[in-house]
């Protein structure tokens, strides 16, 4: 079925190796003590018990799945007997599959509200297990299925039309045919589902858990705790001193925790390869594209193209170097404000007004569902102690969505709060068009919505501002906005097609490897421009998303596609927004490759890619353009 036991917990936005910046700011006033979860106001809380009121409403249905999974033993060996029986298996799976999907998410968004608190840990480790059980309960099905061949299918869906809403699925298994294996292997990959998960699970509690970060002096020489989130707002403070101790006492952290972080990730890349050979695949890229049925060269290509023409950023790295007056641009100068007065801070509040604003192209219906749920509480919103870092949007099929955010007054989290609201609209359209079965996206598609509504509010900002400094500045945020989502990712996705070679080719890596590797890809990307100090290659053991293989590459691709879409829709180009809106209401009923066509843009052709470039290049010109005149 569906990747229905699959339930990832976070989507960040990725910005340069940095990622969501976020400071809790508080009805009194910023403070330099991180708040406790009691401290925020019930309206800036997310409200889980719109899943389960309490735990013990969870127990209830834990305990029901739990008794019903065997209810799947008597279908084993039996689908072909009649197009009735499949049928009721697949709806069966369906159904429970529902209920394991609020219990998953209820337990690890209880967990992220404060991620030291063991009865949520139990939860989640509880239904994580569960999980595993039901998918090795139901592993039985696809190979089963497949066993039956096209034919038999066929006449099997024009004996029950019931079996009409699985076509999609039925054809798509049939594709993917010599990578299912037999019910028994299936059954003993199921077994390992909790296994697999570990790495990823082990990198969290590191960073969320278990990390600290020790203290800085600000620029007004106040002792600040850091954390993740205030390490990232601290490298955008204009004392170039600030930013340089910022930067050494973050890597520092990671440095100590260095053989374990490249342990960790060495577990993840190998279980990625076990994968590989267990399905019969000759990469680890084939793999992870093949699900969605996107050709591998539109992986390649991606890179190839960004390789080919890396010179705007190594211009807009030189022209950071002498807007700054620096004899020699760090790796933390990289974030210093280009304009001397104080970036403007705002109000929760203040952020929603502006992004509804903003998003008024996406017309009436898009906006009164939108502002529905930022009055309904599917948001939590400031930092608290415990809490999981930077930002997502998730939620059940049966729920509305959930956003978790770190909000701390910054463009960046303005822009955050259109971003996870993007996504959360996406899933709010499809699971209210899509049954469970193709209620999900794809990963090739997942950035598009979200990154489309930041395209949407930049085009605005900057049109409505009169001010230089101001233009100045959200010009910057767009080129590092490119840098952070297309180029950084590209790179990002180049480092992991190194570290997943170096595996498939019978190699071995370590941290020294993973430090030279990423280093080296860092530096022919930003050019000769930028120094990177001693302790500035650790990046690609601190990004969660190495723990998905290949999912960054689909940030670029999404960007790529967002910026297209979001054009077309200013332009009121004929159906462009009827044609979105379509976008928004489909999830896996059609591959991905082809939603977007729907949608306007053929990610199979190198225009969307060139076309983001060729922006870039332009925004570099038109900042070095403004910053030129007196």
């Amino acid at each position: 079925m569906k990747q229905r036991q699959i339930y990832f917990r976070k989507f960040f936005l990725v910005l340069l190796s940095f990622l969501i910046v976020a400071l809790p700011l508080l009805s009194k006033g910023a403070s330099d003590k991180i708040p406790q979860r009691s401290d925020i106001a019930d309206q800036y809380k997310w409200k889980v018990e719109d899943i389960y009121p309490d735990t013990s409403s969870w127990e209830k249905d834990f305990n029901f799945l739990k008794e019903n999974i065997d209810r799947f033993k008597p279908f084993k060996g039996h689908l072909g007997d009649s197009a009735a029986v499949l049928l009721t298996c697949l709806q069966l799976s369906d159904s429970l599959s529902v209920i394991d999907n609020n219990l998953y998410v209820y337990a690890y968004l209880k967990l992220d509200e404060d991620n030291r608190i063991s009865k949520y840990q139990e939860l989640a480790g509880r239904i994580s297990n569960l999980s595993s059980q039901m998918s090795q309960a139901t592993s039985f099905i696809e190979p089963e299925i497949l066993s039956l061949g096209k034919d038999k299918l066929t006449a099997m869906m024009q004996a029950e039309p019931k079996l009409g809403l699985y076509k999609f699925y039925l054809q798509d298994l049939i594709r993917k045919t010599k990578h299912i294996l037999s019910a028994k292997e299936e059954a003993i990959l199921a077994l390992a589902g909790p296994l697999e998960s570990s790495p990823s699970k082990i990198f969290t509690m590191i960073e969320d858990a278990d990390m600290t970060y020790g203290s800085v002096y600000d620029e007004d020489s106040n002792k600040v705790e850091l954390t993740k989130e205030r390490a990232y707002k601290l490298m955008e403070s204009k004392d170039r001193r600030v930013r340089r101790d910022v930067n050494h006492v973050y890597n520092e952290a990671y440095l100590k925790r260095l053989n374990t972080l490249a342990a960790t990730l060495d577990a993840s890349i190998k279980k990625d390869y076990f994968n590989m050979q267990a399905r019969h695949y000759n990469s680890c890229l084939e793999m992870s594209l093949n699900g969605d049925n996107i050709p591998i060269s539109v992986f390649h290509n991606l890179v190839d193209a960004v390789n080919a023409n890396l010179e705007p950023l190594h211009k807009w790295t030189a022209l950071r170097k002498r807007i700054l007056g620096y004899d020699t641009l760090y790796t933390y100068d990289l974030y210093a404000p280009l304009t001397k007065n104080k970036p403007k801070e705002y109000t929760y509040e203040n952020a929603k007004k502006i992004v509804l604003e903003g998003l008024k192209p996406l017309g009436k219906e898009y906006l009164k569902n939108f502002k529905k749920g930022l009055e309904s509480r599917w948001i939590d919103v400031y930092e608290t102690q415990g809490k999981g870092s930077g930002g997502y949007q998730w939620g059940s099929y049966t729920s509305h969505p959930y956003i978790l955010m770190n909000f701390n007054g910054t463009l960046e989290n303005v822009f955050t709060l259109a971003h996870e609201m993007g996504h959360a609209m996406h899933s709010f359209y499809t699971n209210r068009n899509e049954p469970y079965i193709y209620s999900g996206h794809s990963l090739f598609v997942a950035e598009v919505a979200s990154t489309c509504n930041e395209a949407l509010l930049m085009k605005y900002l900057i049109k409505n501002t009169k001010d230089r400094e101001e233009k100045i500045r959200l010009l910057d945020y767009y080129i590092e906005q490119i840098i952070g989502t297309f180029y950084t990712q590209v790179m990002f996705s180049e480092f992991e097609l190194a570290i997943h070679n170096r595996i498939e080719s019978g190699n071995a890596v370590s941290s020294d490897y993973f430090r030279k590797t990423y280093r080296d890809i860092y530096q022919k990307y930003w050019g000769p421009e930028l120094v990177i100090g001693k302790i500035n290659d650790l990046g690609g053991m601190r990004i969660s998303h190495f723990y998905r293989e290949y999912y960054v590459y689909q940030y670029a691709t999404c960007y790529a596609a967002a910026q297209m879409l979001s054009q077309k829709i200013l332009d009121k180009g004929k159906g462009a927004l009827p044609r979105y809106m379509k976008f928004l209401s489909t999830g896996t009923s059609e591959y991905p490759v082809d939603i977007l066509k729907d949608a306007g843009v053929d990610m199979t052709t190198p225009e969307p890619i060139n076309n983001t470039i060729k922006l870039f290049g332009q925004l570099v010109d038109q900042m070095e353009q403004l910053l030129n005149e007196k």
